[in-house]
């Protein structure tokens, strides 16, 4: 039993806590001894994020935090304040609707330091700790999960679970479940976390577990934010790859794409050698879309053209799988690849293949971010929705919104990632 998600970037949410306002100097009366920092810069950057939707809300404070205690003492002042201010946790901004702002309030910046505050005063988070042995690492809660990946290969090692942009953080994106093409595999990367340390809205800080506050565990991961704020995780690794297969295939029936992918993440139980480590897929409602959406993948002087296999002009659907591996099994790479495509029924022409290093592979979206910033189209609004779709419906979502209400008058990406129900 599958079902779908059709999932784009991962929400950064964050814990409120509401009362009144004061005036920006009253904050440093509260005994809040961190970084707080009443820049205009900091302001102007903290009041804005990945989505651009909603008008920009003004911060009376950032807080630049070297530690969950630092985030901690904010909070229990706001919650035990006669005035009464907000606190907002933001990692890198790539909340949609004004999540990670807060007006009258104080914005806590988890991940880096935006202004000068933070290098002046030579306080920062703790870095990433591996531990090799117990396969598992230690990270800040604003950690990005290109540096806790860049952490982890010094060892061999990387987490099993990601999203697509590796360029958010590890309390945003465990607040949102965290979800990517390997997720039908390890689950999302909630799944794969040993502890937290987590800060209440009461201002306690707690260490949580399986074991230890599970109720606060569990709410926490996948909570939007709503429970707590994220300052410290535990992550679960594996072994690193070397390399990837990369490959996308093209469909013009939507029940034969969903087949293959179902068929695909069946698979999950499988030896390596016997299944495919990544699967996910998008859909095609005009020709500009698969050229430009993750470009670097196809040819320029070999663009797909969608009429030469849809000639009706209808939706197409891309599956997208990759297979990983280390340069020592690289002679039975193209044997495994083979054998699983030849149970599929894609478009026999639409097959594109590609290989390169893992880290690229997982880093893949930022090189066409880069792109699109050198070209000023990145920092525009940035509409997303977000649905789990069950297996049962799917069929109907596709009628009704890829071939009726979207027809071709998008252009933005539409990704569909098909999970396991039991991860």
């Amino acid at each position: 039993m599958a079902t779908k998600l059709l999932l784009t970037f991962a929400i950064c949410r964050l814990i409120v806590t509401v009362g009144l306002t004061l005036d920006p100097t009253e904050l440093l009366l509260l005994g809040v001894d961190a970084q707080l920092s009443v820049d205009p810069t900091d302001v102007k950057a903290a009041s804005l994020d990945f989505g651009l939707l909603t008008g920009a809300q003004l911060p009376l404070a950032v807080m630049h935090p070297a530690s969950s205690e630092d985030v901690a003492q904010l909070v229990k002042a706001a919650y035990g304040s006669n005035f009464g201010f907000t606190v907002s946790a933001r990692g890198h901004g790539h909340s949609i609707n004004g999540q990670a702002q807060t007006a009258n309030g104080v914005v806590v910046q988890m991940s880096g330091s935006i202004g000068g505050s933070g290098v002046a005063s030579g306080r920062k988070p703790p870095y990433p700790r591996v531990w090799p042995q117990e396969r598992f690492v230690d990270v800040w809660g604003g950690e990005l999960w290109i540096d806790v990946l860049r952490s982890t290969l010094q060892h061999g090692l990387a987490p099993k679970s990601w999203t697509d942009y590796l360029y958010l953080s590890v309390g945003g994106t465990l607040s949102n479940a965290g979800i990517s093409g390997q997720a039908f595999n390890h689950g999302p990367q909630i799944s794969n976390v040993h502890e937290l340390d987590v800060v209440t809205g009461k201002g306690e800080l707690l260490t949580c577990s399986e074991e230890q506050n599970s109720e606060m565990f569990h709410a926490v991961l996948g909570g939007l934010g709503q429970f707590g704020i994220i300052t410290r995780a535990r992550i679960s690794l594996e072994p690193a790859p070397q390399r990837v297969r990369w490959i996308r295939v093209l469909y013009s029936n939507f029940s034969t794409f969903t087949r293959d992918q179902e068929y695909l993440i069946s698979l999950h139980e499988q030896p390596a050698s016997q299944k495919f480590d990544y699967v996910e897929g998008f859909v095609i409602v005009d020709e500009g879309l698969i050229n430009n959406w993750r470009s670097s993948f196809f040819s320029p002087h070999n663009p797909v053209k969608i009429s030469s296999l849809e000639p009706n002009g209808g939706v197409l659907y891309c599956l997208e799988i990759a297979k990983n591996y280390h340069e020592s099994t690289a002679s039975t790479i193209d044997q495994e690849v083979e054998s699983l495509l030849k149970k599929l029924n894609f478009i026999p022409a639409s097959v594109f293949t590609t290989d390169m290093p893992y880290v690229d592979f997982l880093d893949r979206v930022h090189k066409a971010e880069l792109k699109l910033r050198s070209k000023g189209l990145w920092e525009v609004p940035h509409p997303w929705l977000n649905l789990f779709v069950p297996k049962s419906k799917i069929a109907d979502f596709d009628k009704g919104v890829f071939k009726g209400i979207l027809g071709n008058k998008t252009s933005g990406p539409i990704l569909i990632y098909p999970m396991n129900k039991n991860k």
